[in-house]
């Protein structure tokens, strides 16, 4: 009986992971361990929670996390556009998760521009997307050096996304080659400003420079920019007064996931979070205390 049980035991038992074994994002989605998180992106000016973007993990049987530079890299096209759609439809349901706490956050999801020709976006959104009338909408970020590559077929994907409140953001901008003549022709409503340009920009003459001249650009063709990696309140005192509109990073709140950042909501957001377009120039809580512990 000792040894039947032993045998049943080890038979539901996962074996661990060899020590330094590799991990593939294939292996990650056969294996149910993809887990969804965010992390929020703050009004710089009224220092309050205006959305947040979406971030995969992978979680082992044991609980211990998979950071997503040990199985993004070198991942498969299929794969990454089934982590993709994935992630568009739990961010799309995720969404009324977070209404249901009277918050309203415009969610973003990384995507591949692969995407917007190999996954049915538009079919997604018509038949997933929030039937609330507040929904804000949902943002597609693709990097620079990405969607360069074919225009024409990011403002098709745009035009037709626009019906659905489905807006297009510029991932990483100011790594990649763009000239301002093709500049013109991208269909974003976002410029997200990469962290290279951020870190220390309240010190570095150039990141500042960079930071404002990005800044400027952004308002000269009606987008709104983000900046990415912000640490300290220097950086945010210094983008804000660049006239940058939103920042994400450290310094306001680490990715967290589904259920830790509706956790922290409802215990003090409940009411005061607002979309970005309605958000009041009042100084509002600083969200690094909103959301420390």
């Amino acid at each position: 009986m000792l040894q039947a049980l032993n045998r049943l035991f080890r038979s539901k038992t996962p074996e661990p992971e060899p020590a330094g074994a590799k991990i593939t994002l294939g292996d990650v989605l056969r294996r149910g361990w993809f887990e969804q998180w965010y992390q929020p992106k703050i009004d710089l000016r009224s220092k309050r929670l205006v959305g947040a973007e979406a971030l995969v993990r992978a979680r082992r049987p044991d609980d211990s996390l998979v950071s997503p530079g040990l199985f993004l890299p070198g991942a498969k096209e299929d794969d990454m556009l089934a982590l993709t759609e994935r992630v568009i439809l739990s961010a799309l349901r995720d969404y009324e998760h977070y209404a249901a706490l009277g918050v309203v956050l415009k969610l973003s999801v990384n995507v591949p521009a692969s995407a917007f020709v190999k996954l049915p976006i538009a079919r997604m959104l018509h038949e997933e997307r929030p039937a609330a009338a507040n929904w804000p909408g949902l943002i597609l970020e693709v990097t620079e050096d990405e969607v360069m590559h074919d225009l024409k077929i990011a403002n098709e994907v745009a035009d037709e996304l626009r019906n659905y409140r489905c807006s297009l953001a510029l991932d990483d901008f100011g790594a990649g080659y763009s000239s301002l003549a093709r500049l013109r022709q991208l269909p974003f409503s976002e410029l997200k400003i990469d962290k290279s340009y951020v870190t220390d920009c309240h010190l570095d003459r150039v990141n500042a420079g960079l930071c404002e001249t990005i800044v400027e650009l952004a308002k000269r063709f009606d987008l709104k920019t983000v900046a990415e990696g912000i640490e300290t309140t220097h950086e945010s005192h210094k983008l804000q007064g660049l006239g940058c509109d939103i920042g994400q990073g450290f310094l306001f709140a680490k990715p967290m996931s589904k259920d830790q950042l509706a956790a922290v909501l409802s215990r003090r957001m409940v009411g005061a979070a607002k979309p970005v377009a309605n958000a009041s120039p009042t100084r509002g809580p600083l969200l690094r205390n909103l959301f420390a512990g």
